[in-house]
């Protein structure tokens, strides 16, 4: 793998000495799609840019709320109230083909059962940027990338020094505060928060009417440090301890509520960079992510167990910039993960498992010329147990000479590797055999026109893709002698999603601004089609919790009398969606009804730098699930001081 690497570095290097082009036009710089910046109008992948103005116009308590309720195309699904498991869907994928990055760390689950992540414990206060990467990225990040990526980052210092407070309190007990105190000069930056979120919550089922409630306490240090004029020093660490109460699956033999989850998650990073030149970049990093879960059973239910959880991964890698110009680069690069578990649970025993994961790839923009702008790009990635794979991916995007239209293309090919849960986890007492199983395999590709009218007033994104993969791990059931255990294996069946991303937005004036997006997914579960335990009279392969029609619709008002007043509107439609039934996997007809729900901000600008808000949350009480049998919120209000700098 190495040699083969070493070839693509020196035919790359070699293409890339050629007559280079310098962008025009850079409206918003991305870092995602390659690891480095780049204007996002030569982009030929769709991308979402969530920066802090816009996050800073949002009152959601988490991100994953505010993923929700925006037009940022991506479906969401939530476990009950706050706090509550939470996923993402990207492309009518489940979450597990999505990965998850904070400040350059990977942060999916070691210790889950698909290795995916959970957004229920990101508050909002102290991010800044969030880029949304749709459709295959495995060609830069690797294993699980399918349905896309989601890059989130932190505050930074700015210059001089700040210091912030928020307050929030509202319906169900809740409160929220954060504090914070930052700033940079000429040699450094720093930022450190700190925030806490408590909640009597709501039932998490719907039920019956107990209280599930949640506490979170984060904390978030960033401190970067130029050592010389060529050498830089960037730390990052987040640490989330959380409690929440929670409703098990209850079935007509089980009426078990409120258990209880005691967590941690925590993130970390150090880097290095070195500029060799004015065109040449070096970084070397070390992260880690650990993941800790510990279970206790309802009170009263006699069973004193705690079930233990945890999950850890070390990340090493290196990164080489060679950028002649904004629109012509290479970047490329070698990393190593260690993936760790361990459990003490009931269900499983203990267990203690690791693999590591051995990867190189290359990424490399060309502007053909002023209108043409292609990416390729390649990785290579060897883990211990499951074996070799490769992903691929190229884009193109072609900017018309007024800059008002774009099309836009890519296609790549994906992989995700089986989790350490997937591997080697027995659902038998004394079976220790599982057959092998091996990485999951995609197809991609898209093809969309960006469109502005109006002087930029109104702009449009329509972007149709088509994406498939196979090889899928599914729980199967495996008769041996010890018994019936079940195990993972790869399946026959081939998932396939298609649809249609539409998003548009329309100042109409410098007082009122609408924003919409229209998202039609099309899905076939192959898995649901190969596997002889489902109902057979089942004809309906949309796959679960994806609605084949969702829109977000955003209203922006600001007082033609008071400046300082303004109003957001936001409104989502859901079309119907499947379900599993009865908390068990059985593949019938059971339907989440379709809903509309309404959020509404008010805010008043105070002084330079404070904001009061008061919100309303599902305004006119919309009694709806996004996964069958849970509770969302009903109407709710919050009121609260904000710091914005």
């Amino acid at each position: 793998m190495l040699n083969k690497f070493l070839v693509i570095v020196t035919i790359s290097l070699i293409l890339n000495i050629s007559e280079v082009l310098s962008s025009e036009d850079i409206p918003i710089l991305v870092i995602a799609p390659s690891k480095k910046p780049q204007s996002i109008s030569t982009v030929g992948t769709s991308v979402v840019v969530l920066d802090e103005k816009f996050l800073q116009n949002t009152n959601e308590y988490f991100l994953g709320d505010v993923l929700a309720s925006n037009t940022t195309s991506a479906n969401f699904f939530q476990n009950g109230g706050h706090g509550s498991t939470s996923a993402i869907q990207l492309r009518g994928l489940p979450k597990r083909y999505s990965t998850v990055y904070i400040d350059g760390v990977k942060m999916s689950d070691p210790s889950s059962v698909s290795g995916d992540y959970d957004f229920n414990h990101i508050l909002t206060s102290q991010i800044s940027r969030v880029e949304i990467l749709k459709g295959n990225q495995s060609s830069v990040y690797g294993s699980g990338a399918i349905g896309g990526t989601i890059n989130i980052t932190t505050k930074k210092g700015q210059l001089g020094k700040q210091s912030g407070v928020t307050f929030n309190t509202g319906s169900h007990k809740t409160n929220n505060y954060s504090l914070s105190y930052s700033g940079a000069d000429e040699t450094k930056n720093y930022y450190v928060g700190f925030e806490r979120f408590q909640t009597e919550g709501l039932s998490a089922m719907t039920h019956n009417n107990e209280k599930d409630g949640y506490k979170n306490n984060s904390i978030t240090a960033n401190y970067g440090k130029f050592l010389s004029d060529k050498l830089n020093l960037n730390t990052n660490l987040r640490i989330s301890e959380t409690n929440k109460q929670y409703d098990k699956e209850v079935t007509s033999s089980s009426t078990t509520h409120n258990e209880e989850e005691d967590g941690v998650q925590a993130s970390g990073n150090i880097s290095l960079e070195y500029k060799m030149n004015k065109k040449f970049t070096n970084t070397v990093s070390i992260g880690n992510t650990y993941i800790k879960r510990v279970y206790q059973a309802a009170p009263g239910s006699g069973n004193t167990q705690k079930d233990n959880y945890y999950g850890d991964r070390y990340s090493y890698s290196y990164k080489g910039n060679y950028n002649y110009n904004l629109d012509n680069s290479f970047v490329f690069g070698i990393e190593r993960e260690d993936d760790h578990i361990g459990y003490n649970a009931n269900a499983t025993g203990k267990k203690d498992e690791s693999y590591y994961t051995t990867s190189s790839y290359f990424d490399f923009q060309k502007r053909i010329n002023k209108n043409i702008f292609a990416t390729v790009g390649s990785r290579f990635d060897d883990n211990s147990v499951a074996g070799n794979e490769e992903a691929h991916r190229a884009s193109l995007a072609y900017l018309f000479d007024d800059k008002s239209t774009k099309i836009k293309s890519s296609y790549g090919t994906g992989f995700r590797f089986p989790s350490l849960y997937e591997m080697y986890f027995v659902y038998a007492a004394n079976s220790n055999s599982l057959p092998f199983v091996k990485a999951e395999n995609s197809k991609s590709f898209d093809i969309g026109i960006e469109k502005s009218f109006l002087d930029r007033s109104l702009n449009l994104d329509l972007t149709y893709f088509n994406l498939s993969y196979d090889n899928l791990l599914e729980g199967w059931k495996n008769n041996n002698s010890s018994g019936a255990a079940y195990t993972t294996q790869n399946s026959d069946g081939i998932v396939k999603s298609q649809g249609l991303e539409l998003t548009s937005s329309f100042k109409f004036s410098d007082n009122l601004e609408f924003g919409m997006n229209y998202t039609y997914t099309s899905t076939y579960d192959g898995a649901e089609a190969d596997d002889p335990n489902r109902n057979q009279s089942y004809t309906n392969n949309q796959m679960v919790r994806v609605p084949r029609n969702l829109i977000n619709f955003q209203t922006r008002f600001i007082s033609p009398n008071d400046d300082n007043l303004s109003f957001v509107l936001n409104s989502k439609w859901s079309d119907t969606a499947r379900d599993y039934g009865n908390g068990n996997r059985t593949y019938n007809d059971e339907m989440i009804d379709d809903y509309f729900v309404n959020d509404l901000l008010i805010k008043y600008n105070l002084w330079d730098t404070y904001n009061l808000f008061f919100n309303i949350t599902n305004v006119f009480d919309e009694k709806y699930e996004t996964v069958r049998d849970y509770s969302q919120m009903d109407r709710s209000f919050n009121i609260g001081l904000k710091r914005v700098y």
